[in-house]
């Protein structure tokens, strides 16, 4: 007689079932929680242990061999992996960056800068990333108390998946944004640090997947059980975060991004002198369709006004899935406190990827009003700027607008978005410039 044994982290059977010859059986589960061969992968950390054990309770077999053999017996068509994080199987270091899937959160629990990202080349990152609070009108649902509008409150801070969360938010906020003058903007300013923090991992690896390289990046976590701050890009009454429309635009299947040099990752202090580092761009098309591309790739050298300063184009051709660089450009005499860098890809006369860069932290980038306006006109909003306009978000006064687009950016120019779904009665606009 043969027995399939489960056994919880601290001993504890959860499936203690007898099988016949036939390896394979149903077998029901009393009281159902989340569960995986390995738990949290090939780590000691939230284990399950799946034996294949005989009536003297000698394993025969166990979860590395079992599975396997069951799928490749009856879905022989379905890759199987053993776990996540996973090196391939045998607790063979799953850490390891050259082969099978990892988890990395050095980024976020580690403290480190969004640039760590760069010092890595995944095969396969299945989770990374970063938390945000939800929007104002979520935290209304679990509160009416304006006391309670603060992130260190006794509700906010019961809101919360990871106790130290909120404070870790305020630390890179301060490394990153001037400090917010209300709740509202607090919550404003973490959505854009969680959507750069996962686009600055997302493009590195995007433009390192040639020779089979990056191969993949999954971040934590598409959406909430609850009304709390977390790492989802969907709140937990389904209002889009700034993630979500970053994450539409850095999986695109054809993108444009730029490998910059600048104040972020140099390690170099403001107080510290001399006060000098490399400033430089190269850009980069990831291109993860099937087909060859002919991509006109343009980018100019703006000041804060979106006054072009100079400006320059070249035709690429971008072979199905791969990533193509262009030469690095050095601007050892930008301005960093008043210039940046605008960026497009354009195909048969249209803009189908863009962004814009600058080269010091966005609180000491001198950003000019840029006067926002919207119009409406049927299902359509287009939003203009006269100025340098960086991460444009639009708002109703639900906040559960749903767009073809939002959190962007403007060059002293509009752009046309489509209502997908929500009232655009009382729109509200606003950009990094209104973090003060």
């Amino acid at each position: 007689m043969r027995n399939v044994r489960v056994v919880d982290p601290v001993g504890n059977e959860i499936i203690n079932r007898i099988l016949n010859e036939d390896i394979t059986k149903n077998i029901h589960i009393d009281n159902p929680q989340l569960w995986w061969p390995r738990g949290y992968g090939e780590q000691n950390l939230y284990t399950v242990s799946v034996d294949l054990v005989k009536d003297d309770g000698t394993v025969v077999d166990n979860w590395t061999r079992i599975l396997p053999k069951i799928m490749k017996q009856y879905a022989s068509q379905v890759f199987y992996w053993p776990a996540s994080p996973s090196s391939g199987g045998s607790f063979d270091d799953p850490r390891d960056e050259n082969r099978g899937d990892v988890h990395y959160w050095a980024v976020w629990h580690g403290d480190k800068p969004f640039s760590e990202y760069r010092k890595f080349y995944f095969r396969y990152l299945s989770e990374f990333g970063f938390q945000s609070f939800p929007s104002k009108k979520t935290v209304e649902t679990f509160t009416d108390d304006e006391r309670d509008m603060n992130i260190f409150s006794y509700i906010m801070e019961r809101h919360q998946r990871n106790g130290s969360a909120n404070g870790k938010i305020m630390n890179y906020m301060q490394q990153t944004y001037r400090y917010p003058s209300d709740f509202e903007t607090v919550i404003y300013a973490s959505q854009l640090l969680q959507a750069d923090a996962i686009r600055y991992g997302v493009e590195h690896f995007r433009r390192n997947r040639n020779d089979d390289r990056c191969m993949g990046a999954v971040y934590w976590q598409f959406n909430d059980c609850w009304p709390v701050a977390s790492w989802s890009s969907v709140d937990y009454c389904q209002r889009l975060k700034a993630l979500h429309y970053y994450a539409r635009r850095f999986f695109a299947p054809i993108m444009i991004s730029c490998e910059e040099e600048g104040l972020l990752g140099s390690g170099q202090e403001l107080v510290r002198l001399p006060f000098e580092f490399p400033k430089s761009i190269r850009l980069c098309v990831a291109n993860e369709t099937m087909n060859t591309e002919k991509i006109l790739v343009s980018w100019q050298l703006r000041d804060a006004s979106a006054r072009v300063l100079e400006s320059h184009e070249e035709e690429i051709t971008a072979p199905a899935l791969t990533s193509v660089w262009l030469d690095k450009v050095e601007l050892t005499g930008i301005d960093i406190y008043h210039q940046y860098v605008s960026y497009q890809a354009s195909m048969k006369g249209q803009v189908i990827s863009e962004g814009t860069v600058i080269f010091s932290y966005p609180k000491y980038f001198c950003y000019e009003e840029p006067h926002l306006q919207a119009t409406v006109d049927g299902d359509y909003i287009t939003v203009s700027a006269d100025a340098y306009a960086k991460s444009v978000e639009i708002l109703n006064q639900n906040e559960d607008l749903i767009l073809s687009d939002n959190y962007f950016d403007l060059n002293a120019d509009s752009k046309t978005v489509k209502v997908i779904s929500g009232s655009v009665d009382k729109l509200r606009l606003r950009s990094v410039y209104d973090i003060n």
